[in-house]
């Protein structure tokens, strides 16, 4: 839950107002065989009644239907983020690591990693990331450090 309202506030930080998460599981329904298909229907439950805010929640969505309209489309699924995810939330930090070095180093997407919780946001990197990566990491946390000084960050670090 914390991950996810973080992810929306950072969203909301670089300017996209209603963010789109989607909660990233093997298959498109919730089922007791699969637990991260259990977890993203409960967090969207957790979205319904405004414990997660700021941005449309659903899962669990399969990758491809995440990001593509028209794979969405033809296994049926209707949803106002199918196909038009901002945010991508994966059951574990294993998938997560996965997709990440796959986006960067399969298509050319230039990452930037900060760890968000903290008073401030903490610059985060992959010792195989380049000056880009690193330049981009810090551009990020500034942007998300002014957010949080002129009080567009709602949702403050407990403790």
């Amino acid at each position: 839950m914390d991950i996810i309202q973080n992810a929306i506030d950072l969203a909301h930080a670089i300017g996209i107002a209603e963010p789109r998460v989607a909660i990233l599981s093997a298959v498109e329904t919730v089922t007791n065989k699969i637990p991260s298909t259990l977890e993203a229907g409960a967090l969207c439950k957790m979205a319904d009644r405004g414990q997660i805010t700021g941005g449309i929640l659903d899962g669990p969505l399969a990758f491809d239907n995440a990001i593509d309209e028209k794979a969405a489309r033809t296994k049926g699924i209707r949803s106002p983020v199918a196909g038009k995810a901002d945010i991508l939330v994966v059951p574990d930090l294993e998938a997560g690591n996965m997709l990440a070095k796959q986006l960067t180093f399969m298509t050319g997407a230039e990452a930037a990693g900060i760890v968000l919780g903290a008073r401030a946001p903490i610059v985060l990197t992959s010792r195989a990331d380049g000056p880009q990566a690193r330049l981009a990491s810090c551009a990020v946390a500034v942007l998300f450090a002014e957010a949080q000084c002129r009080g567009a960050v709602l949702h403050k670090a407990a403790g």
